[in-house]
């Protein structure tokens, strides 16, 4: 009985050992239910039917992009050959089970001679197609970070209906060898409000309020906020942002009202110690306030922190301004000349100390023509020359002098006067000059060479 037990044991055994080792042939040679290779069903084949199959199939040459038929292709044939049996056979390796397997699994497989028409044809028709839909597809907004009236904002991303083109073409060469091309529906993704972009750019629009130029203006500075002239801005490849140039235009027509001296009046104290106020013509200066504007402006740009004023304007020969540097003394300085009208007399100071006076006598009152009185400067200086003019009585007329030194447009001037014979005190009133200054040759040699030119003429 026992022996029975021991046939019927070892027949079952070798049964079921049999049967194993039908099973894993079987599974060996053959590829599961469910696997497809290139969308071609070949559950059950062994790999020599399999190519076979594959020989026989076509392609569709459709591609779908989600449930979008994008491209709507003439079918194909495959292209596979028996050169493709070693892939084949790689696959059916790849997918095999010990036991049968139901479950799908789909293989994508390029032919050995295959054409160019699903790689490069069509994978740049899709391409094209792809590009074509977008321009009418509403565009992906990205979040950004920008200045708004002086305040940093973040506007909001928002989503978009374009294609992702890249990722959807890097999704096709993965399948491009499938009978129907099915992608899935990437779209391009807008940047969001917490990304590290916008996070840079906030930064980068903190730096730029943050910016401040120093403006100097002789001894005094000014300093230019960059979060009270920046208003707004934009951060992109490059900073893009509008200054509000009238609040820079305003500081510096404050800075002119307060600080330039060109058309204002001077206080002054004469060499008798009286302090009078004299009003400013040609001396003087002042700044170019849209120029300056620019320049702060172009500061701002390059992240410069501090300037000096150098767009000063003055009137008559200097149309720079006369008297910039100067800050001394209400802006005369120590180094002038004083003519005083009603003493008919001159003083020429340098360096705060006297260095000649004479008398002198100026333009004749009783026809109008009297010396201007006002704050002027030295144009020029020229030794000899000829003045040319015309004056009451004389409408044209020419005369040499050896000393010449204007301070007036108009022709009003310092010059030694040979002809004259009347120097009393009183001769300004009848029988005055032109204008000018008329200087006893015996002196005018050291008025003109204690003369500078662009130092101030205080006539009162």
């Amino acid at each position: 009985m026992r022996k029975k037990h021991i046939i019927i044991l070892s027949s079952t055994m070798v049964v079921i050992i049999l049967a194993l080792s039908a099973i894993f042939y079987y599974q060996c040679t053959h590829f599961n239910a469910k696997v497809m290779i290139n969308d071609t069903k070949v559950g059950g084949l062994t790999a020599e039917k399999a190519i076979q199959k594959l020989k026989e199939s076509n392609l569709k040459n459709d591609v779908y992009v989600g449930e979008r038929l994008i491209l709507k292709g003439k079918t194909t044939k495959a292209g596979f050959t028996d050169k493709d049996l070693p892939e084949v056979e790689n696959l059916l390796k790849k997918q095999r089970t010990f036991f049968p397997s139901f479950k799908v699994k789909s293989y994508s497989l390029l032919p050995v001679n295959a054409d160019q028409n699903r790689s490069q044809t069509m994978k740049k028709k899709l391409e094209k197609k792809l590009l074509s839909m977008n321009k009418s597809l509403k565009a992906p907004k990205d979040a950004h970070a920008q200045l708004k009236q002086g305040k940093i904002i973040v506007l909001k991303s928002e989503a978009g209906e374009r294609y992702d083109v890249a990722k959807l073409l890097e999704d096709y060469s993965k399948h491009e060898y499938n009978s129907v091309v099915r992608l899935k529906a990437v779209y391009l993704q807008p940047i969001k409000e917490d990304s590290p972009s916008v996070e840079m750019e906030k930064a980068k629009l903190q730096e730029l309020i943050g910016r401040t130029v120093d403006y100097k203006v002789q001894n005094k500075v000014y300093s230019f906020k960059g979060s009270g002239v920046i208003k707004n801005a934009t951060v992109s490849k490059t900073m893009k942002y509008t200054m509000d140039m009238d609040v820079i235009e305003k500081k510096l027509t404050d800075i002119n009202r307060t600080q330039s001296t060109l058309g204002k009046n001077y206080t002054f104290k004469t060499h008798s110690g009286k302090v009078i106020s004299i009003k400013g013509e040609t001396y003087g200066w002042a700044i170019n306030v849209t120029e300056e504007a620019k320049r702060i402006q172009e500061a701002f740009d390059k992240g410069t922190t501090s300037i000096l004023a150098y767009n000063v304007y003055g009137i008559g020969w200097n149309v720079n301004g006369v008297g910039y540097h100067t800050t001394t003394n209400n802006g005369i300085g120590d180094t002038y000349a004083e003519v005083s009208i009603e003493d008919q007399r001159i003083w020429i100071y340098k360096n705060g100390k006297l260095q000649v006076t004479t008398h002198v006598v100026t333009g004749r009152h009783n026809t109008n023509e009297d010396t201007p009185k006002g704050v002027w400067y030295i144009m020029y200086k020229r030794a000899p020359s000829i003045l040319r003019g015309s004056e009451v009585g004389n409408p044209n007329y020419s005369i040499k002098v050896n000393y010449w030194a204007p301070f007036t447009n108009s022709g009003c001037g310092f010059h030694d006067a040979y002809w004259r014979t009347n120097w009393a005190s009183d001769a300004y009133l009848e029988h005055g000059s032109g204008g000018c200054v008329n200087t006893p040759p015996s002196i005018m040699k050291a008025v003109y060479d204690n003369l500078e030119q662009y130092e101030p003429v205080i006539i009162y």
